[in-house]
């Protein structure tokens, strides 16, 4: 997505206090203000006993399914809301020397490196691994909503501040 965005803007971001410029900073903002709501809606609904939810068919055949089915599977379960922040902070990005190059790449490798750290794992200890998730899946299940109030909160709250703040400066 990072490269999409850098070939999009022809590593020619849009000048400050321009209609493209505005317009970044809005959808930032209008980001942020859907990532707050979401906190909300999950604190509200956090105490309310949850009817039993049937995982969906495809997430009982991860472990068997082909790297074909995997990767057309994996662009419908990324989270959009964070990744249309994301593309709208890089293209606000002027990549013009070597170390914004190296500095964005180190960015990519860090935000990947969880998973490129579990491929690791599972290959090396599977049997280690496999219980690792198990507990990993049950700390999760028993945590989502706050997981998902917090990083809302924190992400929604800066995204708001963050582009309010190149707004009137």
């Amino acid at each position: 997505m990072v490269t999409v965005t850098v070939l999009g803007t022809g590593d020619n971001p849009p000048e400050p206090n321009t209609a493209p410029s505005l317009a970044q900073l809005a959808v930032k903002i209008a980001i942020g203000a859907g990532l707050v709501a979401i906190a909300i809606r999950h604190r509200r609904r956090m105490g309310r006993p949850k009817p039993p939810k049937k995982p969906p068919k495809w997430q009982a055949h991860v472990d068997s399914m082909s790297p074909w089915f995997a990767m057309g599977l994996a662009p419908a379960l990324q989270p959009w809301g964070l990744i249309g922040a994301g593309a709208a902070t890089v293209v606000g990005a002027k990549l013009s020397s070597w170390e914004s190059y190296l500095a964005l790449f180190g960015f990519c490798v860090l935000a990947s490196s969880s998973y490129l750290a579990m491929e690791i794992y599972a290959g090396f200890r599977p049997g280690q691994s496999q219980a690792f998730l198990a507990r990993f899946r049950t700390w999760m299940d028993t945590r989502t909503d706050q997981v998902i109030i917090v990083g809302s909160l924190v992400l929604g709250f800066w995204l708001i501040a963050n582009s309010i703040y190149l707004i009137v400066s």
